[in-house]
């Protein structure tokens, strides 16, 4: 209903004209709901006359192959019956242009086709960098429907820029491709949704940093400073870019961001079914098991880092054989004076 609400005002009904081939990007992060909202989505957008179709819009995810992509989009419950609409899945895109320090711009080729395009994303702090806009709407426009060639190219200069490149990127495809506005959703500390927007493409730019700051409030937290063992049930794409959440875990891929506590030695178990086999993040932790590296998908694992230029987190932590002695490792090498207490 309150989604039904916000996608009911003038500002946004007006872009919808009847006959209209719409895409909408829906990415690979597990995001509360996404079938409903999305069904909702492509509901509305039918009722004033237009023909929704589905694009996934996740980067190099899937293992950056088009029917990898619609399976992930598959395992988060985003298929062709729950959402009632086709998925047109592609790793083309078409180059719109360059920014002014010479990255390139893409869009997924079955969006660039269409007469509009609307984008769905949860917005939070990003695991990587900081700035404004971190993970949101505008992320998904320049890295999500940037398919693998615009996630690798919005990389290319490191985390060090990225806070600068994916609102620039974002303005540039805003400018040059038909976008009409983003359904965002903002989830509470039990990964619920708690607030929705949205936002027509006028209204992104300026809109999405007060949600960006109101999100961070909402972040979940350890209430610790400092942690001798960190252990995590398991990881996967479906929870977090890099597995886990560094914002709540304290341990970032990258020196660009920072927050949560001081963790001495971290210990990840295994996989969510969802993340089908890629363990990025794993590489963060000090200790796994040899259950966790058994599920690896290697090639899929690796897509990752070689797109986000980031590949510490896919290299393989330290493995012991079971839970039981993977924490007994960690509790070993952790740096306190007695241990035996």
């Amino acid at each position: 209903e309150a989604i039904k609400e916000k996608l009911q005002r003038d500002a946004i009904e007006q872009k919808i004209k009847p006959g209209m081939e719409i895409a909408i990007a829906v990415g690979s992060r597990g995001l509360d709901r996404l079938p409903e909202i999305t069904a909702t989505t492509v509901q509305f957008l039918k009722d004033l006359g237009a023909k929704p179709f589905i694009v996934p819009s996740m980067g190099s995810h899937g293992g950056a192959t088009a029917e990898g992509q619609t399976e992930v989009l598959a395992h988060l419950g985003v298929t062709e019956e729950s959402v009632g609409a086709e998925i047109r899945s592609s790793m083309e895109v078409i180059k719109l242009g360059e920014l002014p320090n010479g990255l390139p711009v893409y869009l997924d080729k079955y969006a660039s086709e269409a007469d509009g395009i609307v984008v769905i994303n949860r917005i939070k702090p990003h695991t990587a960098f900081r700035g404004p806009v971190e993970s949101g709407i505008m992320k998904m426009i320049a890295i999500g429907l940037g398919k693998q060639k615009g996630a690798e190219a919005t990389h290319q200069l490191g985390f060090k820029y990225m806070a600068e490149n994916v609102p620039a990127m974002a303005k540039m495809m805003m400018e040059r491709s038909p976008i009409l506005f983003g359904v965002a959703t903002l989830e509470n500390a039990f990964d619920k949704v708690t607030q929705v927007e949205v936002l027509a493409a006028e209204e992104i730019e300026e809109k999405e940093p007060a949600l960006q700051a109101l999100a961070k409030q909402l972040l979940p937290k350890l209430f610790f400073d400092q942690l001798d063992v960190l252990v995590i049930d398991e990881i996967g794409k479906n929870i977090s870019g890099d597995g886990m959440d560094p914002n709540i875990t304290g341990r970032y891929p990258t020196p660009y961001a920072k927050g949560g506590p001081d963790v001495n030695k971290m210990v990840v178990l295994d996989l969510t079914h969802q993340t089908e086999g890629n363990a990025n993040g794993v590489g963060t932790a000090d200790f796994t098991t040899q259950r966790l590296v058994d599920q690896m998908d290697l090639e899929v694992t690796y897509a990752n880092g070689l797109t986000s230029t980031v590949v510490a987190p896919t290299k393989i932590a330290t493995t012991l054989p079971n839970d039981r002695e993977a924490m007994k490792a960690a509790v070993k090498t952790c740096n306190i004076l007695d241990f035996t207490t």
